[in-house]
């Protein structure tokens, strides 16, 4: 019994040794792994191409997404020339007023709107070779044309806007201003009459930018982020839409489709496929600046009152009047409102609402166009809302019946005064004279039928046949024989 207990106690002291060991070795383990520094995280989102209005939603859309996972950075790589500067505006606004930590990265270039972008995160790195600047505002001309110059109005404000941007992120101030302003002058940078852009040497010698890299894990590397996490964050497919949705000309070329899909359906019974794709292309229109943060409450409503007030003028009341000219009022108005947004100038104001205008006219002339014509086609009556009547109903041409009255003689039963009964082949006849009063036994001779009106006049009545001839010729006869 002795030593079977002695060998069971040293058994126990045993295993209890190798399971101190084990938690030692366990809780060094865990250490070790704790004391192991995490890979931060950075978001990535891309900024290429045309900077438009819808842009901005993406853009709010990563800087909270970032915000939430607890993200060390969000990288902007841009590389653009630029856009609307209404756009540009927007995301500049949403840069200054995040708390997160946002890094530009310049491959290769960053114009115009793209620069306002740039200038607003709290640090810029760009690529060697990249450019920064040329930021003056213009205006979009015809298609086809050149760009147009702006109000000094404009100028003053975008200037402004790239100073307190730089101000706000401790940047030269007045190089900013030299990128807007021609009339703005560097000595040894810019000369007076000439916009600044910068090369990526001379951005970061004036201190507007932070640092050069050639990739964005160097750019990375430059700020203090070396090995961090990357999570690209690309535009997903309503944002994509809304980017097409908001371009002028696809917005100008949707108003004239809705307005073509309207006026048709007002003047076709029934609803059908020209309502629905009416109202689906100015729902598009009005849903695209809506999302990108231009189209308000104000706009919807008047854009609606302006298409009922055209259905009550072209289905309820008789004519085109008041309630017509308010409603393309209203309808132009609504759809300015909702593609400009505030803060607009009177020069970009005018030019959209002509735009608009211009869009109007031509769903009119094409609405007027495809209802002459479209009857002529193989089940194209159906599609028509025809106010004339046919035959049958004695309005629209004369009945087939009547018609054979047209050049016929008679004589006037009664007195026309100016209607009354007439004699015609045997026939009593009701018929209408030209406005003169014809006694009872007047001759008459049809002039025209119209309608179910048969129309007479007085003529002459018709010479009996000559009997002179007809003695001389006997006379003539006898003499003969």
């Amino acid at each position: 019994m002795g030593p079977r207990s002695i060998d069971c106690g040293m058994l126990r002291s045993r295993l209890a040794f190798f399971c101190c060991l084990l938690l030692l070795g366990l809780s060094l383990l865990g250490a070790g792994l704790r004391a192991q520094p995490q890979r931060p995280l950075v978001y990535v989102a891309p900024i290429e191409g045309t900077i438009d209005l819808g842009l901005a939603p993406y853009m709010k859309r990563v800087l909270d997404e970032a915000l939430a996972a607890g993200a060390a950075a969000l990288v902007l790589g841009g590389n653009t020339l630029g856009g609307r500067v209404q756009g540009g505006v927007q995301i500049r606004d949403l840069l200054l007023d995040s708390p997160m930590r946002t890094i530009a990265f310049v491959n290769k270039r960053a114009i115009s709107a793209g620069a306002l972008i740039s200038l607003a995160a709290r640090e810029i790195v760009m690529a060697n070779g990249g450019t920064l600047g040329a930021a003056t505002p213009v205006m979009a001309g015809a298609p086809g044309g050149g760009a147009m110059p702006v109000e000094e109005k404009t100028v003053s404000y975008v200037r402004k806007e790239f100073r307190a941007t730089a101000e706000a992120r401790g940047r030269p101030p007045l190089v900013a201003e030299a990128m807007v302003d021609a009339d703005v002058a560097i000595p040894g940078v810019v000369d007076k009459g000439k916009l600044l852009t910068l090369t990526t040497d001379e951005a970061v010698r004036l201190k507007v930018a932070d640092h050069r890299a050639d990739n964005i894990a160097q750019a990375l590397e430059r700020v203090g982020l070396a090995g961090a996490e990357l999570r690209p964050i690309a535009p997903n497919w309503a944002e994509n839409v809304v980017r097409i949705l908001t371009q002028p000309m696809v917005a100008s070329l949707l108003v004239t489709v809705a307005m073509l899909g309207i006026l048709i359906e007002l003047r076709t019974p029934g609803f059908g496929v020209p309502g629905a794709l009416g109202l689906a292309a100015l729902g598009l229109v009005l849903w695209g600046h809506w999302l990108a943060q231009l189209a308000g409450l104000e706009a919807l409503l008047l854009v609606a009152a302006g298409v009922l007030l055209l259905a009550l003028e072209l289905l309820v009341i008789p004519g085109f009047g008041i309630a017509g000219l308010v409603g393309i009022a209203a309808l132009v108005a609504g759809l300015v409102m909702g593609m400009t947004g505030e803060g607009n100038t009177a020069q970009l104001l005018t030019l959209v609402a002509a735009r608009m205008v211009f869009s109007l006219l031509v769903a009119i002339g094409l609405s007027l166009l495809m209802l002459r014509f479209v009857s002529h086609l193989p089940g194209g009556r159906r599609l028509i809302l025809d106010t004339r009547l046919d035959a049958g109903h004695g309005y629209a041409s004369p009945p087939p019946e009547d018609s054979h009255w047209l050049g016929r003689r008679g004589t006037a039963h009664s007195m026309l005064r100016p209607a009354g009964i007439a004699d015609i082949d045997g026939q009593r006849v009701d018929v209408v004279s030209d406005g003169e009063l014809i006694d009872a036994g007047t001759p008459l001779v049809v002039t025209r039928v119209d309608g179910n009106r048969i129309v007479v006049r007085a003529a002459p009545a018709l010479s009996p046949p000559s009997t002179t001839t007809s003695t001389t010729s006997t006379t003539e006869k006898g003499t003969d024989s």
